[in-house]
Parts: structure tokens; C-alpha cells; sequence
């Protein structure tokens, strides 16, 4: 048994596997060196759909900014940031009434005329890729449904790793397929530790339809359970400046599992910024941050004796 850390990317065409990839590994090392660690040796592997829904991918050799190729915001190493956690009362008091609201309309028993549509509506324009995982076909191969086909990506290499100890990191909507692949193969996989990055799983919609597909009952009070497959923590990281985790809350939209786990926030500074631009939601930020480092270093310095093991058995 080996610790083994497992990643899958998130919304929008990508580069190609190889190049994000290796990107997400050396942000997670840029990460760990933040914290002192420095050399560390450890496994990773990225789920990658990218490809089902874009022809071709990002290039790095393309420099007009104007071609749909060209990557407007690649990997870059972060310096260690000097600014403390955002810990904005105000920003976190007007996203909870934002989130409130939401759940009044769109998680309630009786339905509001044209308010769905509105909001389906909305994500059909705005995120493309996760109105087809929900409703429709891979863009390129037209054959295969996309929930399933992206989750078959995911369970491939759970599957592969499954006498391992693992990670696993879901970016934006890598953290809903994630969640999607764990509770229905919830008695064939088992994860150690879950870290959702930039998750939009406490958007109300999202909540909506993972009930729905689990067939549990819709009302503002309902909430969907954290997946018995989940062994050991459930870390949701978010950056109150990124427009994706405005429902950055997560512990209390998801219930605990058999194991009493369930989702612990952590909100931080998501410090990427390329060129003068910024962007709290790229997941090379939320790697190289402290805390999501210290998580990653926990979990790769856990013991794979015996002896550990059998303590962690009797915990559980």
C-alpha cells in the first residue's frame, strides 16, 4: 500500500494532459515547499475529460490572445504569500444571504414559476461543460452520455489505485464529479481523504439535482450525504473572492456519513496571478496555498504499517 494522490480538473478546454498534469504536480510541490517541505517523493495522477468535450486543446505555442487555443492563464509559481487569510465578515454575511435566498427559490417543495429555467438557463450560457454533464452528450464523441463517460474517466483511475491509500482533489467541477463517482460506486471505492478546491457543491442547483438523482426529498431543509467511501476528511477550500464558491459553506448543506465525516471549510487566499491578472478560482492557487499544503503533507506522511493500519480501523 502506497500513498497515492489523485487529481481531476474543472471547468473549460484545457492543454493537454501531460502539460496540466504536470502543472497540478508542480503546483502541489511549489505548495509543500511553502511550508518547509522540500523533496518530497509522492504518486500523482490526473483525471482528464477535457478531451470529451474540446476537439483540440490549449497550446502553449499559440501567442495570439484571440485564438481560442491560446492559454490566457498557465501554471506559474507563487511566491509564498505574506497576506493573512481573508477572513472578510461582511463579504461572508452578504454571501450567506445570497445563499439563503437562493435556497428559498430554488430547494423548496413548490415550484416558482420560470425560476429553473432562469437559472438553467444561466448555466447553459455561462458553463457549458456542466450543462452538458447534466442534460446532454460528449461534444466529441456524441455517442457517449457525458455523466456517465466523465465519470467512467474517474472510476478508471480510483479503480487502479483502489489497494492504495488515497487522495483524492476535485477542482471546480471535478469536485462534482467526484462526488457524483464516489456515492454511486460507494460500496466498490473507498478514498481516505476528499479535498474539494474553487467547489460549487453548495450552489443550491447542484444540491437540487444530486437529490433529485439520489431520489431523497427536495426542500430547503434537505441535505445530501457525505459518501460512506470517504474514510477519513472531507477539506473544502474556497476563496471568498472566487465567483464559483460563492456558497463556500459546505458543512452545512452535506450530512455526515457512517464514518462521521463530513465537509470541514477552510477559507484562504487563493494568490495566482499572471501578468498583472488575477484569478482566485485556478486551481494552481489553491495548490501552492499553506493550508491546502499542509493537508496534502499530512496525508502523504501517514504510515502504511500494520500497526497504523489497525489503530485507524479502531478508530473508525
Amino acid at each position: 500500500m502506497k500513498n497515492v494522490i489523485i487529481g481531476i480538473h474543472g471547468l473549460k478546454n484545457k492543454p493537454n494532459k501531460d502539460l496540466l498534469e504536470n502543472w497540478w504536480k508542480k503546483s502541489i510541490i511549489d505548495g509543500l515547499k511553502n511550508i518547509g517541505r522540500h523533496n518530497i517523493e509522492f504518486e500523482f495522477e490526473l483525471v482528464y475529460w477535457a478531451d470529451l468535450e474540446y476537439a483540440k486543446p490549449l497550446d502553449l505555442e499559440i501567442s495570439d490572445s484571440k485564438d481560442p487555443l491560446f492559454i490566457q492563464h498557465p501554471y506559474t509559481s507563487i511566491c509564498r504569500s505574506e497576506v493573512s487569510e481573508k477572513e472578510s465578515r461582511v463579504k461572508k454575511k452578504i454571501l450567506d444571504t445570497i445563499e439563503e435566498g437562493l435556497d428559498k427559490l430554488i430547494l423548496q417543495e413548490k415550484k416558482i414559476s420560470g425560476i429553473e429555467k432562469i437559472v438553467d438557463s444561466t448555466i447553459r450560457r455561462m458553463f457549458t461543460d456542466l450543462d452538458i454533464y447534466y442534460h446532454g452528450f460528449c461534444k466529441v464523441d456524441k455517442n457517449h452520455i457525458a455523466k456517465h463517460t466523465f465519470r467512467s474517466r474517474l472510476l478508471e483511475v480510483l479503480q487502479k489505485y483502489q489497494h492504495d491509500r488515497i487522495m483524492l482533489i476535485g477542482h471546480s467541477m471535478g469536485s462534482i464529479i467526484s462526488y457524483d463517482t464516489l456515492f454511486e460506486n460507494v460500496f466498490e471505492l473507498k478514498v481516505d481523504t476528499f479535498v474539494t478546491v474553487g467547489s460549487p457543491l453548495g450552489f443550491p442547483l447542484i444540491i437540487k439535482k444530486i437529490l433529485m438523482e439520489q431520489k431523497l426529498e427536495i426542500n430547503v431543509n434537505a441535505k445530501p450525504p457525505t459518501p460512506d467511501n470517504i474514510m477519513t476528511s472531507w477539506y473544502n477550500f474556497s476563496d471568498l473572492d472566487d465567483k464559483i464558491t460563492f456558497n463556500y459553506d459546505l458543512a452545512d448543506d452535506y450530512l455526515p456519513n457512517l464514518h462521521s465525516i463530513k465537509p470541514v471549510d477552510v477559507i484562504i487566499n487563493n494568490t495566482y496571478e499572471y501578468n498583472g491578472q488575477k484569478n482566485p478560482h485556478k486551481v494552481y492557487g489553491y495548490l501552492q496555498n499553506e493550508a491546502v499544503a499542509n493537508i496534502i503533507d499530512g496525508f502523504l506522511a501517514k504510515p502504511t504499517s500494520l500497526i497504523a493500519r489497525f489503530l485507524k480501523m479502531v478508530r473508525l
